[in-house]
C-alpha cells in the first residue's frame, strides 16, 4: 500500500461511506485509492459546500463527516466550514493536499501553511510526514473529532507521502469510550438546588441536540414535570406532546418567552454552549443557574452558573431524576404562563397578506412538513422567525446555525440531510442572499438524484442587516440587490421551479413540489415589515408594560 491507500483503508475502518470535496492534482493518489475502495467520492461545486455537507453529517449522526480539497486555494475554501463545525460542535475530518515535503520542484507555487491556518479553527491540525504513522493518526483524528466537545480535525497529506510505498501496517482497532457520570456529591448538590426552587425552569442548549440524547432528555422532563424552553440550536431536544414547552429564546431579552425566564428562580441549563447568541442575560439579581453538561461551563460575562453537574448527560440526568421524581410540588409553577406566551408568539400566523409575512410562512411550512421532516435553514432574518414560531416535535428536525451563523450553509446542509434520510421530507429554507452564495450545489443535488425542495424567500436585500439598520435608527442604505429569475435559474439545472403568487399559495405549491419528487425550487416573496412591528416596537412596548428598561 502507499500512503493514500493506507489513509483510505483507515477511513473505511472508521465506517466512512462518502467523502465530499473538490480534488486537485495533489490528491490524485488519494482519488485513485477512493476509486478502488468502498467509499463514495461526492464531487461538489465548491469546497465550502463540501465542508458544510461533511459537518452536517457529523451533526446528524454523531460520526465525523469527511471532506477533501487540494492545497492552497482549495484548502482555504474549507476554512468557513471548519469554523462552522468548530463553533457548532459538529465532528468532521478535513483532508487537504500539499506539495511534496521531501522534494518540491515548483518552489512555493500555491503553497500556504494550512496547518497553521487551520490550528485555531480545529480541535487538531496535523501534517502527515510518513505513511507509517497514518493508521494511528487517522484513529486519533476520528477520536478527537467525535469526543465531547465534537468538532473538526484537519489532516494534510503531501503528495509525495500519499504516493510513498509503506510496509504492511496493521490498522489501529476502534475501542469503546465511556464517558464518566457526574459524581454523587454533584448530583446531591444539584438535587438540593432543585428541591429548594419555587419556580424552576429547564433550558435546553445546543449540546442537548446530540443525536443520542433525545430519549434521555424527554424522560428527564417527563419525570420532573418542570417546564422547559430551548435555545435556537436546542430545538426539538425533547419529544413533542409533553405540554411543558414554553418557547424558544430566539432573542436575548424582552421576548415573550422571557416572561418565564425572568420569573424563574432556578434555571437548569442542560447542554448550554456559549457559542450561541445568549438566550438570556445573566445579572446579579437573576436566577440561580445550574449548568448540566458533558464539560464544565465556559464562564462569560452573560453566563456564570452557580453550580455544575458535569458528566455523561443522559445517565447523569437519570440519576438526578431518581432523586427528585415525585418530590417537586412546585415543579409547574411557571406553567400558567405557557398558553399566553405561545398565543403571543403565534399571533397573526394565518394573516391573509401578500407578499407573505414571516409568521404565515412558518405556519404554512409547519403544515406541509411531517413530524419527522427536516427543515434546514440558511442564515437570514427568517431564522429568528423560524426559531420563535416553528414547533419541533422530533430532535434535529430544524437545522439552524446559531453559532457561526454563516450564510450559504442552508442548501449544502439540506443536501446532506436528504442523503441520510431519503424517505423523509427535507426542505431547505434560504434567503435570496444566502442562497446565491452556494446555489451552484443545485447541480450536486441533481446529480445525486435527491428528493429535496428548496424554498427561497425573496426580498431582494440582505434583510437582517436592513432590519438592524432600521432598529438602530439608521437610514435604509446599501443592502438591496437584484436577483435572477429563480424559476428560470432552476430550469437551467434541469430543476422544476414554481412561484408563490398569493397569500394562500405556499401550502399547495410546496405540496406539489414534494409530490413531484426530485429536486424542486419554490420562490416566495416575503414582507419583512413585520420585523420592525413585532421584534422592535411590540417587544419594546411589552418590556415597558412589564416595568423594564427600554
Amino acid at each position: 500500500m502507499n500512503g493514500a491507500e493506507l489513509l483510505v483503508s483507515a477511513m473505511e475502518k472508521e465506517g466512512v461511506q462518502q467523502i465530499f470535496g473538490v480534488p486537485g492534482e495533489e490528491n490524485l493518489d488519494l482519488v485513485e485509492a477512493l476509486r478502488r475502495s468502498t467509499i463514495k467520492l461526492v464531487v461538489t461545486r465548491h469546497e465550502q459546500g463540501a465542508a458544510f455537507m461533511a459537518a452536517t453529517h457529523g451533526r446528524l449522526t454523531g460520526r465525523a463527516g469527511v471532506c477533501l480539497s487540494t492545497l492552497g486555494p482549495g484548502a482555504l475554501n474549507l476554512t468557513t466550514g471548519a469554523a462552522y463545525a468548530l463553533l457548532g460542535a459538529m465532528p468532521m475530518i478535513m483532508v487537504t493536499g500539499q506539495k511534496g515535503i521531501l522534494s518540491r520542484k515548483q518552489a512555493r507555487f500555491q503553497v500556504v501553511d494550512m496547518v497553521s491556518t487551520m490550528t485555531p479553527l480545529t480541535k487538531m491540525a496535523h501534517q502527515i510526514v510518513s505513511p507509517v504513522t497514518i493508521p494511528s493518526i487517522v484513529r486519533e483524528a476520528f477520536r478527537v473529532a467525535q469526543q465531547e466537545r465534537p468538532g473538526p480535525v484537519h489532516l494534510e497529506l503531501p503528495e509525495d507521502i500519499a504516493g510513498e510505498t509503506a510496509p504492511a501496517i496493521a490498522p489501529v482497532p476502534l475501542h469503546p469510550i465511556d464517558r464518566p457520570i457526574a459524581p454523587r456529591a454533584a448530583l446531591d448538590r444539584a438535587a438540593e438546588l432543585i428541591l429548594k426552587a419555587e419556580r424552576p425552569l429547564v433550558m435546553l442548549g445546543a449540546a442537548a441536540s446530540r443525536p443520542h440524547l433525545a430519549d434521555s432528555l424527554s424522560n428527564f422532563v417527563k419525570r420532573l414535570q418542570v417546564p422547559f424552553f430551548n435555545t435556537q440550536m436546542g430545538k426539538g431536544s425533547v419529544a413533542g406532546g409533553s405540554g411543558l414547552y414554553m418557547g424558544t429564546a430566539a432573542l436575548s431579552e424582552r421576548d415573550y418567552v422571557h416572561w418565564a425566564i425572568d420569573r424563574a428562580d432556578l434555571i437548569i441549563a442542560i447542554g448550554h454552549d456559549t457559542v450561541e447568541k445568549p438566550p438570556f442575560i445573566m445579572g446579579p439579581k437573576g436566577p440561580i443557574v445550574l449548568h448540566v453538561g458533558y464539560l464544565p461551563a465556559t464562564v462569560e460575562e452573560v453566563y456564570f452558573p452557580h453550580a455544575e453537574l458535569v458528566g455523561d448527560v443522559g445517565p447523569s440526568l437519570a440519576l438526578l431524576a431518581d432523586r427528585l421524581e415525585g418530590k417537586l410540588p412546585k415543579a409547574g409553577a411557571l406553567l400558567p404562563l405557557r398558553e399566553r406566551i405561545l398565543a403571543r408568539i403565534g399571533d397573526r400566523a394565518e394573516e391573509n397578506r401578500y407578499p407573505l409575512t414571516p409568521q404565515r410562512i412558518v405556519h404554512d411550512v409547519r403544515q406541509v412538513i411531517p413530524e419527522d421532516g427536516i427543515v434546514c435553514l440558511d442564515n437570514g432574518m427568517y431564522k429568528i422567525w423560524f426559531a420563535r414560531n416553528y414547533r419541533t416535535r422530533v430532535a434535529n428536525t430544524l437545522l439552524l446555525d446559531n453559532a457561526l451563523a454563516t450564510m450559504g450553509a442552508g442548501l449544502p446542509s439540506a443536501i446532506m440531510a436528504a442523503m441520510l434520510n431519503p424517505t423523509r421530507r427535507v426542505l431547505a429554507v434560504c434567503g435570496d442572499g444566502g442562497f446565491m452564495m452556494n446555489s451552484q450545489e443545485f447541480e450536486t443535488a441533481v446529480r445525486l438524484k435527491l428528493n429535496l425542495v428548496v424554498l427561497i424567500l425573496q426580498d431582494n436585500a440582505y434583510g437582517m442587516i436592513r432590519w438592524k439598520q432600521a432598529a438602530d435608527g439608521y437610514p435604509d442604505f446599501g443592502m438591496t440587490f437584484g436577483n435572477p429569475d429563480f424559476v428560470v435559474y432552476a430550469k437551467s439545472y434541469g430543476i422544476k421551479g414554481a412561484r408563490v403568487e398569493s397569500a394562500d399559495g405556499l401550502v399547495p405549491v410546496l405540496e406539489a413540489a414534494f409530490a413531484a419528487g426530485g429536486v424542486q425550487l419554490v420562490a416566495a416573496p416575503i414582507d419583512y415589515s413585520e420585523n420592525l412591528r413585532v421584534l422592535v416596537d411590540e417587544l419594546r412596548a411589552n418590556a415597558a408594560k412589564n416595568g423594564e428598561q427600554s
